[in-house]
């Protein structure tokens, strides 16, 4: 099945998309903002089950660690993408605490999406490459959606989903 070949699916995808690029844009706000701001930084915090595993793969992923946490065996911390966004990840129980409610059965559902940005199309072909090598579960082929848009999709070693997505501007809809 290509990627995004339902309207709802693109709907999803972007609005995930669109979301995160929100996030980063308060983020730079708060930043370049000449008032108090009590937003500094935003980050995902993830439950994992096997944190060394789940260091391995993101570190193969080319997700880079973050010297702060780099020898922590408790937890694991990354920044993703040129704004630094970080990825803690941590065990499973320790996350029920901070959450004070259940974490989600990856297997039978969905938390969130979380999408990464690409640059060209052969970016993400290389990226699903790296993600099948690391261990990653491919959900999504790589593969064209609406003449427009490039992305495939995948699981890490928790099940928690994350896309790919490259996007032709100058060949999206107008309007």
């Amino acid at each position: 099945m290509k990627y995004l070949s339902q309207s709802t699916r693109c709907i999803d995808v972007i609005t995930h998309f669109r979301f995160l690029e929100l996030l980063i844009y308060l983020y730079e706000q708060s930043n370049n903002s000449s008032k108090s701001s009590t937003m500094k930084s935003i980050w995902l915090n993830l439950p994992v089950r096997d944190i060394k595993k789940s260091k391995e793969f993101f570190k193969a992923i080319g997700f880079r660690q973050n010297p702060m946490h780099e020898n922590a065996e408790h937890l694991g911390s990354f920044f993703i993408g040129e704004h630094n966004l970080v990825l803690m990840l941590f065990p499973e129980e320790a996350f029920k605490t901070f959450t004070a409610n259940a974490i989600s059965d990856t297997a039978k559902g969905t938390e969130i999406l979380l999408n990464i940005d690409a640059q060209s199309k052969e970016e993400v072909d290389a990226m699903a490459e790296t993600v099948r090598r690391a261990g990653g579960t491919i959900y999504a082929e790589p593969g064209e959606s609406q003449g427009w848009m490039y992305a495939f999709g995948f699981i890490d070693l928790d099940g928690h989903r994350w896309s790919m997505l490259y996007m032709d501007m100058d060949k999206m809809p107008k309007g």
